[in-house]
């Protein structure tokens, strides 16, 4: 093959070129960025959770009696659990400390969720567990206390 043809194979020209190129213009996006709008995302929805069941604890506790109906634990013992989870793993989450605890936490809330109350709502659910799973799999990223925290550990050392 000559230069012309192996630059042009690999780099074509004209539309085919502008759609191999315009397909990868994502891969340019930075994972950190992809990171915190997960973050971003699943905190919102834990923290709005959390913010409705504070609003009218009555009726929280009585969703967690009669609707929820959960084995093995109390309603009122498990509501305060579950909204001081939904609390604390959101503000974690959203700052990027302790990212990967907190996202195992939650994901224990998807799980009892979607076990034990809404099995029907497994979209949504997956949807959350699947942000979650890139957390604790990824960490939280560039843009995160834990990072800053881990950047300053290292320069100590």
């Amino acid at each position: 093959m000559t230069a012309i043809s192996e630059r042009s194979s690999s780099n074509p020209a004209g539309l085919v070129g502008f759609c191999r190129r315009a397909i990868k213009l994502p891969e340019d996006i930075p994972f950190s960025l992809v990171q915190l709008a997960a973050r971003v995302a699943v905190a919102h929805v834990f923290w709005q959770s959390a913010q409705s069941k504070l609003a009218s604890w009555p009726v929280t506790l009585q969703l967690f009696a009669n609707e929820y109906n959960l084995p093995f634990i109390d309603p009122s013992i498990a509501a305060p659990m579950a909204t001081a989870v939904e609390l604390t793993g959101s503000v974690l989450i959203f700052f990027g400390l302790f990212s990967r605890v907190a996202a195992l936490m939650l994901l224990g809330v998807v799980s009892v969720i979607q076990i034990f109350v809404y099995p029907e709502n497994w979209a949504e659910h997956l949807l959350w567990a699947s942000l979650l799973l890139l957390v604790l799999t990824r960490g939280a990223g560039v843009v995160s206390l834990d990072c800053f925290f881990e950047r300053i550990l290292r320069w100590g050392n």
